[in-house]
Order: C-alpha cells, then sequence, then structure tokens
C-alpha cells in the first residue's frame, strides 16, 4: 500500500495527527504496536488516572464531607476492584471512540511496530512475528515516552512499579511510598491517600511540582498533607528492593550520610519519563536524536530527514497530550501547505488532584530571573462564596501581569475546577489581553471563575472586590 502520510503512535498526538491530516485530503494510515489505539495516555496514563482520582475522591468526600452535607452514610467501604473495572471500562469507551474516528475518516489501522526500512518505506512487525511492509510519502514519528526506572531501583513490576502498574492494584495497600514529587506521583499517591493508604513521597528537589510557580507548591503541599501524605524533600533515594510481598527503600537528605528507610506494601517510581523510540529504526535514514535521546526537529517539527516529522513526548518540551495534539495538527496543516502555529508559551500545565492545580505563561520566579518588571494579584477561594457553598474552599488564584503594560505573563491556579478554569487565562494570554480585560469581563455569580477576576482586580491596582 502507498500513503500519502503514515503516523507511527495512536496516542493523542498521533491520531489527532491523523484525523487532521484525513480532513486535508491526504491517503493516511496509522501504526500502533498495541493491540489497541490510544498510546499511554489513553491506556495507561490521563484518562484511567483521571477516572480513579474521581472514584477515589467521590469516597473522600462521603467519608469526610457529606456528614456536614446533611447526609448521612453507613457502612461506608472502599471496593477498589469495582473501581479498576469502573477504570477499565471507562479506558475500553475511549478505545473504541477513538477506532469509530479511524473508520469516519477512513484512516488505515496497522498495529505492530514500525521502523523505517528507508526514508520512504515503512516495515510493520506483528506480534506473531510476521511483517508487512508500505509505502509512504510522508511519516510523522508519535511513539511517546515511558516511565524512567533507573537499574539501581530494581523495577520487578510487582511491589517496585510505575504508574502502569499503580493503576491495577485491586487490593487497597496499607501503605506505599512514591519517588517523586511530580504530577504523577501526586496524582496517584492523592488517589491512594484519600482511600486510606499510608503515603509517604521522597523528592529531591526541596519543593513538590518543582516546574510551577511556587505558590502553587506551598497550596498543594498543604492541601496533601491534610491527607495525610507525609513528605520528605531534598532527600535522595540510594536503594529500593522488592519482595514477593513489600518493597523496601533507603534513602538520605541529600547534606548527610545517616541512611533511612521505608519499608511499605508498594514503591512507586515516579521520577519522570524519557523518549520512546525503541525499534523505530532511526538509524536506517539517518535521523539525529539529542543528548537525552529526543527526536531532533525544527521549527515545523520536521526531523533533519526532509519528509519524516516528530511530535510529542518524543520531541524535547512539556510531555502533555494536549502538546502533542496541537503539534500533530500543526505538522498536518504544514504539509497541506498552510501556515499553523503553536505559542509554547501558552499551553497549560495541569495537576488533577484534588484541589486542583493549572498554570500557563510565566512564573513568578521566571519573571524575576528575566528581570522583567511586573505586579501580582492573588485571591484565596476561602472568600469566594460558590467555594463555601461546595465546601472547596482550599488554594488560591494568582494573576501576574507587566508592571508597565499591565499585559498578562501569568496566571497560577490552586482550588477546585482549575484545569477548567485556565482555559479563560490561555484565550486572555492568546490575545495578549491585560488584567485590567480580565476585570472587567462579566463572570457568573456565584462561579469559582471569579477568584480569577478578583485576583486580576488585586493585579490592578489592589481592587479586590471580596477580599
Amino acid at each position: 500500500m502507498k500513503y500519502d502520510v503514515t503516523v507511527i503512535g495512536s496516542g493523542p498526538g498521533g491520531y489527532v495527527a491523523a484525523i487532521r491530516a484525513a480532513q486535508l485530503g491526504f491517503k493516511t494510515a496509522i501504526i500502533e504496536k498495541y493491540d489497541v489505539l490510544g498510546g499511554t495516555c489513553l491506556n495507561v496514563g490521563c484518562i484511567p488516572s483521571k477516572a480513579l482520582l474521581d472514584s477515589s475522591e467521590h469516597y473522600h468526600n462521603a467519608a469526610h464531607k457529606f456528614k456536614e452535607h446533611g447526609i448521612d452514610v453507613t457502612g461506608l467501604k472502599v471496593n477498589l476492584k469495582q473501581m479498576i473495572q469502573r477504570k477499565r471500562d471507562v479506558v475500553s469507551q475511549t478505545n473504541g471512540g477513538i477506532t469509530f474516528l479511524m473508520k469516519k475518516n477512513k484512516i488505515d489501522v496497522y498495529h505492530g511496530l514500525g521502523s523505517f526500512v528507508t526514508k520512504n518505506k515503512i516495515k510493520i512487525t506483528k506480534l506473531d512475528g510476521s511483517h508487512e511492509e508500505i509505502e509512504t510519502d510522508k511519516t510523522i514519528i508519535a511513539t511517546g515516552s515511558k516511565p524512567i526506572t533507573p537499574a539501581s531501583f530494581n523495577y520487578d513490576k510487582k511491589r517496585v512499579i510505575t504508574s502502569t502498574e499503580a493503576l491495577e492494584i485491586e487490593k487497597l495497600p496499607k501503605k506505599m511510598v512514591i519517588i517523586g514529587a511530580g504530577v504523577i506521583g501526586l496524582e496517584l499517591g492523592s488517589v491512594f491517600a484519600r482511600l486510606g493508604t499510608e503515603v509517604e513521597v521522597i523528592e529531591y528537589a526541596d519543593r513538590i511540582i518543582g516546574g510551577m510557580d511556587k505558590d502553587c507548591s506551598k497550596e498543594l503541599q498543604r492541601s496533601l498533607k491534610k491527607l495525610g501524605i507525609k513528605f520528605h524533600l531534598k532527600h535522595m533515594v540510594t536503594e529500593v528492593k522488592g519482595t514477593s510481598r513489600s518493597a523496601t527503600v533507603k534513602f538520605k537528605k541529600r547534606d548527610t550520610e545517616n541512611e533511612l528507610e521505608i519499608k511499605a506494601d508498594y514503591c512507586l517510581v515516579a521520577i519522570g519519563r524519557y523518549a520512546y523510540t525503541e525499534g523505530l529504526g532511526l538509524e536506517n535514514v539517518g535521523i539525529e536524536k539529542d543528548d537525552r535521546g529526543r527526536v531532533k526537529v525544527d521549527g515545523h517539527l520536521q526531523t533533519n530527514v526532509e519528509g519524516i516529522f516528530a511530535i510529542g513526548d518524543v520531541i524535547q518540551g512539556p510531555m502533555l497530550a494536549h502538546k502533542a495534539e496541537e503539534e500533530g495538527v500543526l505538522v498536518a496543516e504544514y504539509m497541506a501547505g498552510q501556515k499553523p502555529h503553536i505559542n509554547y508559551n501558552l499551553i497549560p500545565g495541569v495537576v488533577y488532584t484534588w484541589p486542583e492545580v493549572a498554570a500557563v505563561g510565566q512564573t513568578e520566579q521566571q519573571l524575576k530571573d528575566a528581570g522583567i518588571p511586573y505586579k501580582v494579584g492573588k485571591f484565596p477561594f476561602k472568600a469566594l462564596g460558590r467555594a463555601r457553598a461546595s465546601m472547596d474552599t482550599e488554594g488560591m488564584v494568582k494573576v501576574l501581569a507587566h508592571k508597565e503594560t499591565d499585559e498578562v505573563l501569568g496566571v497560577h491556579m490552586v482550588g477546585p475546577r482549575t484545569a477548567d478554569m485556565i482555559a479563560e487565562a490561555v484565550a486572555i494570554m492568546e490575545f495578549r489581553g491585560s488584567a485590567e480585560d480580565i476585570a472587567r469581563m462579566s463572570h457568573a455569580h456565584p462561579t469559582f471563575t471569579e477568584a480569577t477576576k478578583e485576583a486580576a482586580l488585586a493585579a490592578t491596582g489592589d481592587r479586590a472586590l471580596h477580599m
């Protein structure tokens, strides 16, 4: 078979790229290594983790908030096996949706490992060892990433696990130790902490979610401590060992030799992810990678080999599903002769704990480091009527605006539904709006988004109305 465009990898970046390419009139194929479409995000990442986050939050509310709402519950208990089954059902439904979209857009789907034979010939090796070859004019590499598991951590997929295995635990652990206080570790840590697991987090840096604004780190850590999560910041792991029933982690403070030890049912390794290019045959066509193993691309996301592009986790930038989607659309439209553009500064980041954390633009520290004059406006959710009504009073909204022009440079949120609220900030910043613009917009009352307006009012000159 001969195609105009072939996409290797069917995660959010890959399948969206394939759809957009098909919409633009390209004869399109997509190659997926596994039996189901959707990649990490849909199968062992974004979607299943959010399903468990929601289930655990329902249980936590029933245990800790329902009584105050006037709802008495007796015999409350966790059925983790059912939670996992519901998660699987959500994943299955989403997989089915992607399969439908491929058929709808007349995209040919191949299952197997795709690898370059030549620039225009791709070999597809199936699970049974058989293979076939297809020809393609252009190719998009969208093979995503895998969890980083250092050899010294003795990752065994049984007691020393990654997020992939954590999403399949059917018996509630009494204790879990998590290495890494980034997004994945904290989201999954909060799932188990809500359900009653004793959770301890070991982090090498001096704060959690280190890439986000410091105020967000402080607010989230305060909230997670209330859940019972214990943090060991500025600590380094020296050894991890698993047995048939437990895992033991040895660690020490960065500036001491005094070794500590934690024994738990599971050790979850969540120290980041690496670009996955294994088996692609990049060497067969001379595609270059950087010192971190990521595929090198130019401003149009084209590799050093003309006609071969790469998107998503396999290239530089934040490992976010929506970043990959935007890149998939950009590449397809560039192939069609259009002039698409992505402003990477305006791709929002979200942590789906509760309260949620969401941010876009620059942090306060980044503005300081760059010498950009700025002003700050903050507003706490505890001062918001809607938040008090729903008992979601933790967190705040922080607006950073240019001191002279009032242009919004960054918005950082910790609170209820901030993952949805951040879209307003992205829209304002996309059109280079000001804090005054947000402050002048009418926000429905009572809503959580009023906190954004109040923070913008504070940024324009201490004009917050409800604080």
